[in-house]
């Protein structure tokens, strides 16, 4: 089946919706669609959080969402639900949102997509599209389908896939400015609700590319994995440079200018985390490897990837020495990317652990995801309330996530308070010539 590229028009077209999972992934597209004026209904099965949805809560932090939430909730275009009969009867589409998270071995766990499946065959009592927004491995929507046919073979549900490619943190302009919507179907019928749906969005022209299942399925996949790639590729090209005395920076700077690179993803760092890529180039190996092929260059990917969270730990300990016991380390972010509360698999969980393990204190200092590292890390590590804080008594900074407020630190001020100024720079966003002005000893990623 050959991929068909349309422009969509804007026009206004209410559909009555339901999204299931009221996560990162469902509350966004529930709120943005309902801010186009479709009708939403969000259902899940954990009462509180739909409680908390209902007096405007939200369980995570996303720019933008909650006033987004709130005024639709207000307008009565969004309204939450645990009851999964009244979800499946009100809507003429059901977006399926719910988690996919990694397997031991890598691959995704799907019990909760084909969960969602068998409940709209056993309930639903006429023609309905499911929609797969979930990130979920080629083959799935006709896994899917079949389900839905063996629990009811009289079933008029037709599974769609439309993969999501949001970024955290900027997930409501994405969603509202896309530069793809992509639709796999079976059918004209689900092309024109699709279309339907998106339509009324903030530009004018929005490309919609139209294909088969596995094709919009693995579009995501590979979408994920290549910039996961990219990523690993500068990071490999910044260890070099920390080897041969050359500037990543200027690097990634000359490298963006050819049109055919771009400059986006080549800043070198720890590595990448969050719920998306690390979990996507895992599960994108699986399904290679079940259908036979062995996917060296993702293997090495994720290898790589894993490796470069310790590279700051090891630039300490070049530093300091294997034995961190008695000094106190500050580490600036702990959020695996600017905001977003989100630090699953971020760098930081990495470095703080390994940190503790050699006898060190951490004083940390996030300015959101703190909820989040409690669970994660416990109360082995001082939380502090400011930058400022975070620097008393401390022999070396660690900048792990380059939020913005630590762009215009006054390392003269903090400097004073500090055991020993030393700063590890794990994000590339300050001059060394500028720390060294203030006496700072400077340690970057491959950073001259």
């Amino acid at each position: 089946m050959k991929p068909i590229l349309r422009i969509l028009l804007t026009e206004v077209n209410k559909v009555k919706i339901s999204v299931f999972g009221s996560g990162y992934v469902g509350l966004v597209t529930g709120a943005c669609l309902a801010n186009l004026g479709h009708e939403i209904l969000c259902v899940d099965i954990d009462e509180e959080k739909i409680n908390l949805l209902k007096k405007g809560e939200i369980h995570f932090y996303e720019p933008g969402l909650k006033p987004l939430v709130v005024k639709n909730f207000q307008k009565g275009r969004l309204r939450f639900t645990t009851n999964i009969q009244e979800a499946v009867d009100f809507a003429e589409a059901i977006f399926n949102c719910v988690g996919t998270p990694s397997r031991e071995d890598g691959s995704a766990d799907l019990k909760y997509v084909f969960s969602v499946a068998e409940s709209v065959a056993k309930l639903a009592k006429d023609h309905k599209l499911m929609i797969n927004k979930s990130t979920v491995p080629p083959g799935t929507a006709k896994k899917c389908q079949e389900k839905i046919k063996l629990i009811n073979p009289d079933s008029e549900v037709e599974v769609v896939s439309n993969p999501e490619f949001l970024a955290e943190g900027k997930a409501v302009h994405d969603f509202t400015h896309p530069d793809k919507i992509v639709v796999g179907a079976k059918s004209s019928k689900a092309y024109s609700m699709l279309r339907k749906i998106y339509t009324g969005r903030v530009r004018s022209y929005i490309p919609f590319l139209e294909t088969n299942w596995e094709t919009a399925e693995m579009i995501k996949y590979a979408n994920n994995s290549f910039l996961a790639t990219k990523i690993c590729f500068i990071n490999e090209i910044a260890n070099i440079c920390d080897r041969v005395g050359a500037d990543v920076k200027l690097i990634s700077q000359a490298m963006g200018m050819d049109y055919r690179i771009s400059p986006k993803f080549l800043n070198a760092g720890t590595g990448y985390g969050g719920s998306c890529f690390p979990k996507d180039v895992r599960a994108l190996v699986s399904v290679a490897n079940e259908n036979g092929y062995k996917a060296n260059l993702l293997q090495e990917v994720n290898h790589l990837n894993e490796r470069q969270k310790k590279v700051m730990v090891h630039k300490l300990l070049q530093r300091f020495g294997e034995n961190l016991s008695g000094k106190t380390f500050t580490v600036l972010g702990l959020s695996f990317k600017p905001n977003t509360s989100d630090i699953r698999e971020a760098p930081s969980l990495v470095i703080v652990k390994e940190l503790l393990e050699r006898g060190a204190k951490i004083n940390a200092y996030d300015p959101i995801a703190f909820p989040e590292a409690r669970k994660e890390l416990g109360e082995g590590i001082n939380y502090c309330e400011n930058v400022e804080a975070s620097a008393v008594g401390s022999s070396a900074i660690l900048l792990i996530t380059e939020w913005d407020e630590f762009r215009n630190i006054d390392f003269q001020n903090i400097g004073s308070t500090m055991q020993e100024k030393v700063l590890f720079d794990g994000r590339n966003i300050y001059e060394p010539e500028m720390l060294l002005e203030e006496g700072f000893e400077y340690f970057g990623v491959g950073r001259k």
